[in-house]
Order: C-alpha cells, then structure tokens, then sequence
C-alpha cells in the first residue's frame, strides 16, 4: 500500500472524513499499550518511531548494537520479521535465509549482531536470552507492550515529522502520539528539518539527540561522474533520494515502490531497460537488494544495482552512551553476561 499523500500535509477534508475511523483505531492501540508485559530477563533498548513508514529504525538499532558490542555486550537484535513467511522464534543466518522468508530488515540486522525473528516479541527475546544474549535490542516494537522495554528511543524523520498528527487512516501516528510518548524515553531526530517540532513541543522532558544518515563513501565514489537511475522500496524512499543527491550522486531518475516491496521479474526488466536505455547506472537500498538476493527472476537486477550503505551518525554519541548505560543499571531485572 502507498501511503496517502494527506498524511504528511495539514489536515483536510480526507482526514476528517477518516476521523472516526482513526478515533476507534487510536482507542484500541492506546489500551493494547497501556497493558503490562514481560520482562526478559536481560535489558531490552527498542527502537520505535511514531509513525507507520520509514525513519531510520534499522540503522539506528544497528548503530546502538555496535554501540553495545563495543562495550563488551553480547548483543543479540530482535526483529518481528516484517515481510517474511516465518512466525519464529528464529535466528537469522544472514547468508543462507532469505528475506521472503526472515524480512529485509532481520537480514541486515543479521549482518551486525546476532539476530532473533519472532512475531511473538516475548519469546523472542527469551530465545535471545536462551542462546546468550546479555542485551537485546529490539527493531521497532514501541506500541507492542507484550515485553517490557528499559530503554525506548523513537525516531523521527526531522523532514516529515508526525506529518498531520491524526491517527491512522486519517494520518501517520500508529497510536495517538501521548499514549506512545508516555512509553518513550528519549527522541532521535534525524537529518536536517523542523518536522519533529510538534512531537519535541509535546514531550519537553525527554532528551532529544539528533542524527543523521551517513553514505558509505567508497559506494559514493563508485559513481563519481555518472548519473544514476535510483529506485526504493522501503517506507520513505524520497529520503533515500534526497540522501543520495546530497551526497554528490547525480539522480536523473527516480523509482518509488511501496515499503517492503517484493519486485516482479517485469519491474526489474523495466528497471533494467530505463537504466541502459538512459545510459544510466542503477542505485538502490541494502534493504531492497536484501529482498532480491535468492530470487532467480531478480538476479540480473541485483547484480546491475548498486547499493548506498548508510550509517546511522549520532551528534550527541557520549550522552546517548550514558543514557544507555544508566537504563542498564536501573534496569530492575539480573543481568546474564557471558564469560
């Protein structure tokens, strides 16, 4: 599904005729979330945004499991699987699985730290803690109270914000934003916008870092002087867009699909004819070339396609290290550390 365009504008006559529809919508995500859930065992850091779409979840658990790693953590990711066939508990092997059957985003995932997909989030986390997590850093989850956070972090894309701040399908918000904010503890607001004002406004306690997306240079360089065809399927591909001209690339056409989308052996054809037909060479996402790899019908695409790594860059790293660390020492639960 394409998510509407009055979404992210002031709202108007669409959304108010979806208003009563997005009232019983945030009632019921507003009550799920007041529920009480289940402590792993070990500390939980999720990673959530407040809106149905991208904002720079995965980079972001990504960065805060290396973070971990870094501090001598046994990290293990947990992830719902989104778009793969596998209700789990599952440990990812990012080499042999495919996103059809884990997700895009477990398989990326997979490739920073160990990796758990489970549509049940509580046993999921038990499975991590089972195979000798002393962490577990959860890919989105904010409004799944089942198992208790010690840390929530949401995301906010700094350009498009909260977008019209009504609740789905009148907006983006996944819940009503006071009923998530009471159950997030800091915000990241990445790249440059003022978008996130009215979530920062709403929510003047938290800490608010800022963060941005960072292009691996070496895949920048790569296309030095070459115009490129560039094409996404994830939650907000004018993001990736935008990422990539600031970084120097030269887009002389661009190709939006749906989040997640699974391309057919006739898009990539299309793809692959535009791109030569414009003598232009084509640009895609980690996540979409993650849901290409074991596809015989998308193969010649994945092997045309380059890929922009990104890098989730935080400005305040020390005090989100800190923060981190203090959720770790009030985290009221015993602590499982592997020799």
């Amino acid at each position: 599904m394409r998510e509407p365009g009055f979404w992210w504008r002031h709202a108007g006559l669409a959304a108010g005729l979806l208003a009563p529809a997005a009232a019983c919508y945030g009632a019921i995500a507003a009550r799920r979330m007041r529920k009480a859930g289940v402590r792993a065992g070990v500390p939980v850091l999720c990673v959530g945004n407040f809106t149905l779409g991208g904002a720079g979840k995965t980079p972001t658990a990504i960065m805060l499991a290396k973070m971990l790693q870094d501090a001598g953590e046994r990290v293990f990711c947990l992830s719902r699987g989104y778009g793969g066939s596998l209700p789990g508990p599952k440990r990812v092997n990012a080499q042999a699985d495919a996103a059809a059957q884990v997700g895009d985003e477990a398989l990326l995932l997979a490739r920073a730290a160990p990796t758990v997909v489970a549509r049940d989030r509580v046993a999921g986390a038990q499975a991590a803690r089972a195979a000798g997590a002393s962490v577990v850093v959860m890919d989105d989850g904010l409004q799944n109270a089942s198992l208790v956070k010690d840390l929530t972090i949401a995301v906010i894309d700094a350009r498009r914000g909260i977008g019209n701040g009504r609740v789905f399908p009148a907006g983006p918000l996944r819940a009503p934003l006071a009923a998530q904010l009471a159950r997030t503890d800091a915000l990241l607001v990445v790249d440059d916008g003022d978008g996130a004002a009215d979530a920062i406004i709403a929510a003047p306690g938290l800490p608010v870092f800022h963060g941005r997306l960072q292009p691996d240079a070496a895949a920048v360089a790569s296309l030095h002087g070459r115009n490129v065809l560039a094409f996404a399927g994830i939650g907000d591909p004018d993001k990736f867009f935008a990422t990539a001209a600031a970084a120097g690339i030269a887009i002389a056409a661009r190709r939006a699909f749906p989040d997640h989308h699974r391309f057919s052996a006739e898009e990539a054809a299309q793809l692959i004819m535009q791109a030569e037909h414009g003598g232009l060479a084509l640009l895609s996402t980690e996540k979409d070339l993650a849901r290409m790899a074991g596809e015989p019908a998308l193969a010649a695409l994945a092997q045309k396609a380059h890929v922009l790594p990104v890098t989730m860059v935080v400005a305040e790293a020390e005090a989100l290290r800190k923060l981190v660390a203090a959720s770790f020492r009030d985290a009221p639960q015993a602590r499982t550390r592997n020799p």
